[in-house]
């Protein structure tokens, strides 16, 4: 998602939640589950796009040391997806491991693609909870909870900009193995 895409959706949000549209306009929830929708079916389709042979691939050819294979993208941004989802909703979130790549118990493609289909499965779930009134609603920050807040809006936009940083970087991942994005094709 792109910057202005972005800014699109939080006007969106902003604007139902001061009651300003129309009685027919979408709520907010169907307003960003259209969009989660959206990044779920590149993200997914991706990740099972790429052959499972070519699961810890990560680039070696320029500065690229120390960078996630295929599959540390994919987990970590699925544990970004729990981290934040979990926070919009109040509840505590799976098992995030160590680190910030998910938990290490999850290995394999079979099993990286149920764990980033459950964790779109939470995020449509703490984006349902949205209402035209609770956007500006400030929660605990998921990536600081015991430190600061951030808006419920905030939180939803997370779930969309970082969830395609990784995309981002997980395409050319899958183009330097000859995979074309099943969003490409």
């Amino acid at each position: 998602m792109n910057l202005r895409q972005t800014l699109q959706i939080t006007f969106v949000a902003a604007f139902c939640s001061m009651g300003a549209l129309a009685a027919d306009a979408p709520s907010a929830s169907e307003v960003f589950d259209r969009q989660l929708t959206s990044t779920e079916r590149e993200f997914v389709s991706l990740v099972e796009a790429m052959p499972a042979d070519k699961f810890n691939f990560a680039p070696t050819n320029g500065e690229f040391k120390g960078v996630r294979t295929f599959s540390q993208q994919a987990m970590h941004a699925a544990a970004v997806l729990n981290q934040v989802a979990s926070a919009m909703l109040g509840e505590k979130a799976p098992d995030m491991g160590k680190g910030e790549n998910g938990p290490a118990s999850v290995s394999g493609k079979d099993q990286v693609v149920e764990y980033v289909k459950n964790a779109f499965a939470l995020s449509h779930k703490a984006v349902a909870s949205l209402t035209n009134t609770n956007l500006m609603e400030e929660i605990a920050d998921p990536f600081s909870p015991a430190k600061s807040k951030r808006t419920r809006v905030e939180c939803a936009t997370i779930l969309y900009w970082h969830t395609f940083d990784h995309y981002g970087q997980m395409v050319e991942y899958a183009r330097m193995n000859h995979v074309v994005p099943p969003a490409s094709r």
